[in-house]
């Protein structure tokens, strides 16, 4: 399958439009894109927009994923009018945008559930709408019912012909049917072919067909969180690693991120789940076969705060600024970017390892195409270790990508590594 051109060596920002700015309008947000642009941002997931229902409303603002109406903006974020001057304004600075699309749910006081027929909705013996899982504020559509799936493929293509967005990012696409992600990519694409989709799910059916571009690695990232907090030692990232690459498509893309909207208000931030580890766990995300790393709001400038869900607390306008975080990311887009052995959908480099005498510590990632090599030395571990290990075809010289400087990797290499550290190397 071929993807977006722009997508193999792509970053993408997660963008909770609410909390970004004191405003949180998109009229704000859309003035923090080129400071995005210039982090190596290239693509702008934005929560979802539309207008929030107000029965069984969850805090005073309610949760982004209660859609209302599937073609309108929530008045809270703007008008239509404040949509198409972020779009316009990304699509000047190189950004992509995508939006963030409720498939599986609408609110309790949706305008479909008065204007369409009582069967667009699964009922309860007493005929009200199912809550699926626990969302109290939610009503669960009905897939048996082909308006459905009319309806909500019209609306995605809404988006995409009257105001321009390039993609849809699918929340929970895995309750919704694999059959209809088939169908509608189908029918999008055929409007708009450099479409790209991301599911939030993982299940492997996601890429039978071809309907998505890309999905979450959420088993990884949970991994991730174990690893830095000890609750298991690295072997056990490795192996899901090897196990990984035999259950998809080679063309597909995984979503690899450190934290996002769910991780950030409900399990705490990077900060708080990786302590030590983050600064290795986020250069991780970036380097490991067919990933496509994701960065959150407020990760740009290394912001540890969560997130209400439901209400307004925003990033404070004097903490939004350029500083060491910002740098570290910069240089991290910038690898992913300069280097093709890292990108992801089947052109990048597949899983290779320099083995070790540390390996329940220490992964020696290589990533390789014709005319390009990344080395990822990480000591994935709380432990100053002793490394000793062979670089056999991989000996010669490199640049140090965080400091830009000539390295020798030679034929043998016998070096104490800090807790948590790592070389970066590039030819």
């Amino acid at each position: 399958m071929l993807h977006p051109e722009w997508s193999y060596q792509a970053v993408i920002y997660e963008m909770n439009v609410r909390q970004l700015t004191p405003e949180g309008t998109l009229r704000a947000a859309a003035a923090k894109l080129a400071f995005l642009k210039e982090l190596g941002i290239d693509a702008v997931w934005l929560m979802p927009i539309c207008p929030i229902g107000v029965e069984s409303r969850k805090g005073t603002l309610g949760s982004y994923y209660s859609i209302r109406d599937y073609c309108a903006v929530n008045p809270e974020l703007g008008t239509l009018a404040d949509f198409d001057a972020f779009v316009a304004e990304a699509h000047r600075l190189g950004l992509k945008v995508l939006l963030d699309w409720v498939a599986n749910h609408t609110s309790r006081d949706a305008r479909w559930l008065s204007e369409r027929p009582a069967s667009w909705y699964e009922r309860d013996s007493s005929g009200a709408a199912v809550i699926p899982c626990d969302w109290s504020d939610t009503a669960k559509l009905n897939y048996a019912e082909p308006g459905v799936w009319e309806d909500q493929a019209s609306a995605m293509e809404f988006w995409i012909r009257e105001h321009g967005v390039d993609g849809f990012r699918c929340d929970m696409a895995m309750l919704v049917p694999i059959a209809f992600w088939n169908a509608t990519a189908r029918r999008l694409r055929a409007l708009k072919p450099d479409l790209f989709l991301l599911a939030e799910a993982e299940q492997p059916n996601l890429f039978e067909q071809g309907a998505f571009d890309a999905c979450y690695a959420w088993e990884m990232h949970h991994l991730m969180n174990d690893v830095a907090a000890q609750r298991v030692r690295v072997t056990s990232l490795r192996d899901y690693l090897y196990a990984d690459q035999h259950r998809y498509p080679e063309w597909a893309m995984r979503l690899s991120f450190t934290t996002n909207h769910d991780e950030n208000s409900w399990n705490g931030t990077e900060f708080a789940r990786l302590g030590a580890a983050r600064a290795v766990m986020t250069l991780f995300t970036f380097v490991v076969p067919q990933g496509l790393p994701l960065l959150y709001t407020g990760q740009e400038i290394g912001y540890d705060h969560s997130f209400s869900f439901f209400d307004r607390d925003p990033i404070p306008a004097e903490r939004y600024h350029e500083n060491e975080h910002t740098q570290f990311l910069r240089r991290l887009t910038s690898l992913r970017h300069a280097n093709a052995a890292l990108a992801s959908g089947g052109r990048g480099g597949k899983l290779l390892e320099i083995r070790n005498n540390a390996e329940d510590c220490l992964m020696i990632l290589v990533r390789e195409v014709p005319g390009n090599r990344v080395i990822a030395v990480m000591n994935l571990s709380p432990y100053r270790i002793h490394a000793d290990y062979y670089t056999g075809i991989y000996a010669g010289m490199y640049t140090d990508a965080m400091t830009g400087c000539a390295y020798e990797f030679r034929g043998r290499v016998e070096e104490d590594m800090e807790p948590w550290s790592w070389r970066i190397l590039t030819r």
